[in-house]
């Protein structure tokens, strides 16, 4: 593996077609068959080597036809188009796995790339809230399910985590779309989960 050092912290978020609570997280089949979502990433403060990455959004939408602990991901890779030609090669190192880290694990699962884009992307996350714009692809708006004490609903030591070692807070999407490669998804009220994440590599 030929990559150098580099580190990620910043937020992210999934929403998918899944009812209620995913089953994915407890690698547990999916609610409707298969799963199809989005995974975004904000990446508050990054490096690769000496390429800052700071301010930087990556969006990866998926298809699994089944529990997605058994691989078989279809993926598209959406690279901020604001980046520079180096940070968007940096990206797509890490995001693609050839970096090392828990994206390397992520990684693992995908059996084929559909495509990769450079896109304007749009990611705000506020109290309760987290809304995203990929071009004029994919969207999505999810907001968090609050507990008996009107707090967030949150779920610890998942099994399967994009983000190990943060609690995710358990959402539930507004809207959910993307219409591209064969990733086909307009609906909402499905599940989602965001937090915050830190990835090191290689």
């Amino acid at each position: 593996m030929n990559a150098g050092k580099w580190k990620l912290d910043g937020h992210y978020l999934e929403s998918c077609t899944c009812k209620d609570a995913c089953p994915c997280l407890h690698l547990g089949n999916p609610t409707e068959g298969s799963c199809t979502g989005l995974v975004a990433w904000h990446i508050k403060k990054g490096v690769y080597e000496n390429t800052a990455l700071d301010g930087l959004n990556v969006v990866v939408a998926l298809h699994t036809p089944g529990a997605m602990a058994d691989g078989n991901w279809k993926v598209v890779l959406y690279l901020d188009e604001s980046g520079s030609q180096p940070q968007r090669d940096a990206l797509a190192k890490i995001f693609g796995g050839e970096a090392g880290g828990h994206p390397a694990v992520l990684a693992s699962f995908i059996s084929e790339v559909l495509g990769v884009e450079h896109v304007p992307i749009h990611y705000q996350a506020s109290d309760g809230e987290v809304r995203l714009r990929v071009g004029q692809t994919a969207s999505t708006v999810v907001h968090a399910n609050l507990g008996q004490d009107g707090k967030p609903v949150t779920l610890h030591n998942h099994p399967l985590a994009v983000a190990p070692g943060f609690p995710a807070t358990l959402a539930t999407s507004e809207s959910l779309r993307h219409q591209a490669y064969g990733i086909e998804l307009d609906t909402g009220r499905r599940t989602a989960a965001y937090s915050d994440f830190s990835y090191t590599g290689p």
